[in-house]
């Protein structure tokens, strides 16, 4: 079996003294697409910047292939793990070219410059993402949603094993993201491990094997979708009445929230 891409152990995180995570013990199994879900504030971001090393936990421990986090240079993780953050703030005019190129750092020397093979992988990551015909436009044009694609298209140029994506499909229409989602299946496919963040339990139980659903900053459960994604499980955590049913096309369970007209009535009718 292979080695899983990441283990996170009682990890525990504080913002000075409000706990944000409170003994979450996580896997990414090699070659899996895992799905964290939750409601605002029940520590997904901060999840996802421990496992990334970007923030140390207070007390636990992150392994990424079986070694510390915090024993990998930044360079050695950028060739690891790469990241889709829910914001990224590009302040100079790059163009969309330059913005993917960055992905390519982890593997260049100091001031080395990118070459023939950096381009074609740069091309191939923009074609993948579908912001090609963006390529020569100012980063600073892009509406929010080609500006999202274009980030995923830098992360996918870091030719990383590991991905870890913080609401890839945020500011995007429905066509995107349905697209971003085939293609994180098709980089499961080729062999890499995919973690992402995301507030649509739908797409989590459509597109993910495993799911996590975390609550005021600890796991609740872990599993299978259709064990994850369930009627009390999504009432208890959100706080709110849904219909859950499985769709006849997909076979998974899909949630569908319902107004207060009929949130009233099923508390009536109870």
């Amino acid at each position: 079996m292979a080695e899983p891409a990441i283990v996170a152990r009682n990890l525990h995180f504080t913002y000075g003294r409000a706990p944000v995570l409170d003994d979450v013990s996580l896997t990414l199994e090699a070659g899996e697409i895992l799905g964290v879900i939750g409601p605002n504030g029940s520590g997904k971001s901060t999840l996802l910047r421990l496992l990334s090393g970007v923030l140390r936990p207070a007390s636990g421990a992150v392994r990424v292939r079986g070694r510390s986090v915090a024993d990998y240079s930044a360079r050695e993780l950028g060739t690891l793990i790469a990241v889709v953050p829910q914001d990224t703030l590009i302040e100079f005019p790059f163009s969309v070219t330059e913005v993917v190129l960055m992905g390519r750092s982890p593997h260049l020397g100091g001031f080395a410059f990118e070459g023939n093979r950096d381009l074609a992988v740069a091309h191939d990551a923009m074609r993948r993402t579908g912001v090609l015909d963006l390529a020569r436009r100012s980063i600073h044009e892009l509406s929010g949603g080609e500006r999202q694609r274009v980030i995923l298209a830098r992360a996918l140029a870091q030719e990383a094993p590991i991905l870890l994506l913080d609401e890839p499909g945020a500011f995007l229409d429905i066509r995107h993201v349905v697209e971003i989602y085939d293609l994180l299946q098709d980089l499961k496919r080729e062999g890499r491990s995919v973690l992402t963040v995301l507030h649509d339990l739908n797409l989590a139980a459509l597109y993910c094997e495993r799911v996590a659903l975390l609550k005021g900053g600890r796991l609740v459960r872990v599993g299978l979708p259709a064990e994850v994604i369930t009627y009390g499980a999504v009432t208890e955590v959100y706080g709110t009445e849904v219909y859950v049913a499985v769709n006849d096309v997909t076979g998974a369970v899909n949630v569908l929230p319902l107004s207060r007209e009929y949130r009233e009535r099923l508390r009536g009718s109870g």
